[in-house]
């Protein structure tokens, strides 16, 4: 796919690549057998178009020299008639490879249509149209192209391409449903779900380019397999034998006991032409893939490029934005009850995956406020609700997941309040990426890897900004690229060629496209090693003060949480046990879960201690215990924290912080620790502490 961001940065650079390295590409089938495949299959296609117009004689004209071998007047010989085999040749070849590239064309586009159609929708159109793919896998394919072929003995080739076609589509179609059915859970195809791509769009444009090598090993092999057939049934005599091609050569020969009489060069060479051409696309296919698949290519074509690339952007001199102090975190804005901004209000949210005999709380009864400007840290253990949250906020999630209570209501800059659980999918798409977007995890599975960082940057754009050019969306490429600290000369790189760090930066680049007031960060640090984490960490802060936009960042780290976020959400079985401001949380810590995850972390100063994890694991989702669902695993539970399930308490503490609030019943009450509990319970608590 040509982008619009390539060429804008090198006319923006004014300088004209040779023609060298604008057929870089080329390289990719230099390999011997690849040319060897390419020259076979450019020989034979050289002369099915000019066979008829260059053949010495007439096919079907007979001749006294009956049964000749090769001569300089014949130079294939001639058959028992006196027809000259060249001839026949020649003309044969024109018909046995419009039967075979008419044939593939046809089941190809069947298999793609299907194929992909099935895979992606799913429901009932995957049920129906995989059911129609098996019915033609069932019914044996030699036995019915026979029936078939019987049937049109006098319908020439446009009969057997249509044949041919009918039997033989099935098989692509399933070999693609099934790689559709792995692509389509993909993180990229997400995001493009996520930027209001259309269903066609995400398909053709997201789907499609990943399966080329596929689809294409599926035309080269079906082309073989038509020739193949074609011949077969034309030696069975199935077919219109007075049309030249190779199978009819082969029919006559046999007809004739060309082999008994040793007439080799009769037969021969029709079953060479069948045999080469099918090695010789065979081997093409080989380069197609080489060609197709970014990680099978060269790497010194794009180390050059790179290379070429980098010198233009330092002669360009991009502007970046202003650096920031190392680890410095912006003043903490003290918290407003009555004047905070609040963008984003989650109300009760209850999200269920719902099976055939069971129904699994993932989220249960969760109530949040992101203010603008504000980064709110949804931190828990694996399995707690965090990415189903995550999903339910931007209207990602997919069946069984199911929204069964609750609202989540976005607040524009007018004022005007919206429940993003009631917009349409037209409402859905002009929402999402421009007012809220999301950076998921693992960014290798979330870029698409036969697109560049620039075309996927450029599709968002398109999707949501048609009004602008070509060259203007190529600027604001460029401009993304620079804001999160990607060197503009990999506009052209794909995702396997940018490290970890380079392509979670390139997600965060793809947020910011369209400069939403809010972006869902689903664990972006995930598999980063600390330097990197460390580094993506301060170019979140550094964007979010310059723009203005407000953060949910979701992950398992507390020690990153405390650093970025304002305030801290604490989830544990689907629901949030703690929200209390950063640094108070990081101070003084009041549920028992919030304070077994910070005694998993060491400390970098002060006393030595041992470190202390959290007895047990989370609990199964289907089958929560009764009352409190941390009870089993907690130091300080008592009888009463079994029999109820606690509420989130106001907790005391300084006014300047925002209200701290958590899920135990030791707050109950004042929101003192040492209120209402069992004698004991207090002691246990300074002692944990």
């Amino acid at each position: 796919m040509a982008i619009a961001a390539a060429t804008a940065v090198e006319a923006e650079n004014a300088e004209t690549d040779t023609p060298t390295s604008r057929f870089a590409w080329m390289r990719a089938f230099r390999r011997p057998w690849t040319l060897t495949g390419i020259v076979i299959t450019a020989v034979f296609c050289i002369f099915g178009i000019i066979g008829p117009w260059v053949a010495p004689y007439d096919p079907s004209a007979v001749s006294k020299a009956t049964l000749q071998p090769p001569s300089p007047e014949h130079w294939l010989g001639t058959t028992q008639t006196g027809q000259d085999v060249l001839s026949q040749m020649l003309y044969g070849t024109q018909i046995s490879l419009l039967v075979g590239v008419g044939a593939a064309i046809v089941a190809t586009v069947l298999s793609v249509l299907v194929g992909l159609a099935a895979g992606y929708l799913g429901g009932l159109s995957d049920e129906l149209l995989s059911l129609l793919a098996n019915v033609f896998l069932v019914i044996p394919a030699l036995p019915l192209t026979v029936i078939l072929a019987s049937y049109l003995p006098k319908s020439g080739s446009l009969g057997i391409i249509l044949v041919i076609s009918i039997t033989g589509w099935a098989w692509g179609a399933r070999v693609l449903r099934a790689q559709t059915l792995s692509l389509r859970k993909r993180d990229f195809v997400e995001a493009a779900r996520a930027t209001g791509e259309r269903t066609s769009s995400i398909i053709f444009r997201d789907i499609f380019p990943n399966q080329i090598a596929v689809i294409a090993a599926s035309f080269l092999g079906t082309v073989t397999g038509a020739i193949l057939t074609q011949a077969s049934l034309a030696f069975l005599g199935l077919t219109n034998v007075t049309e030249w091609s190779w199978g009819t050569i082969l029919y006559w020969a046999q007809v004739s006991s060309a082999m008994l009489t040793g007439s080799w060069w009769w037969f021969v060479p029709a079953g060479l032409a069948i045999a080469l051409l099918g090695t010789g696309l065979s081997l093409v296919n080989f380069g197609i893939d080489e060609f197709i698949n970014p990680r099978l290519r060269q790497a010194g074509i794009g180390t050059r490029k790179a290379q070429r690339a980098q010198v233009r952007a330092q002669r360009a001199k991009v502007v970046r934005g202003p650096a920031r102090v190392r680890g410095q975190r912006p003043p903490h804005q003290p918290y407003d009850p009555v004047t905070s901004d609040v963008i984003l209000r989650i109300e009760n949210l209850h999200v269920d995956y719902v099976g055939e005999n069971s129904v699994t709380p993932a989220v249960n009864d969760v109530s949040l406020t992101l203010r603008r400007g504000e980064v709110l840290g949804i931190a828990g253990e694996s399995g707690s609700g965090k990415s189903t949250l995550a999903y339910a906020i931007t209207r990602l999630h997919k069946p069984p997941a199911q929204i069964t209570g609750g609202g989540i209501f976005y607040t524009n800059t007018d004022g005007s309040t919206t429940d993003i659980l009631r917009m349409s999918d037209n409402e859905l798409r002009d929402f999402r990426w421009d007012e809220l977007s999301i950076v998921f995890q693992s960014a290798m599975h979330a870029l698409n890897p036969v697109l560049t960082v620039g075309a996927q940057l450029d599709d968002v754009l398109r999707a949501h900004r048609p009004e602008l050019s070509s060259a203007d969306r190529a600027a604001r490429v460029v401009e993304l690229l620079g804001l999160v600290g990607i060197q503009t000369d990999r506009v052209n790189a794909y995702p396997h060629e940018l490290s970890g760090g380079m392509r979670q930066r390139a997600m965060i680049a793809v947020g910011l496209a369209l400069d939403p007031e809010i972006i869902v960060m689903d664990e972006p640090t995930t598999a980063l090693d600390v330097v990197i984490q460390r580094q993506i960490i301060e170019k979140i802060i550094e964007l979010k003060d310059r723009l203005g936009f407000a953060v949910v960042f979701i992950t398992h780290d507390l020690s990153l949480l405390i650093e970025l976020s304002d305030t801290i959400a604490v989830m544990y079985a689907g629901r949030v046990v703690e929200l209390a401001d950063a640094d108070e949380f990081y101070r003084n810590p009041r549920h028992p879960y919030s304070q077994g995850l910070l005694a998993s972390f060491p400390t970098l100063s002060g006393p030595k201690r041992e470190l202390a994890g959290i007895p047990g694991s989370p609990p199964d989702l289907r089958q929560l215990p009764t009352g409190c669902a941390f009870a089993p695993r907690c130091p300080l539970a008592f009888d009463r924290c079994v029999e109820v399930v606690p509420p989130l308490i106001p907790l005391a503490g300084p006014a300047e912080w925002r209200q701290a609030e958590a899920a135990c019943l030791l707050y109950e009450g004042d929101g003192s620790a040492a209120a209402r509990v069992p004698d004991g319970i207090a002691e246990r608590i300074e002692d944990a502490r």
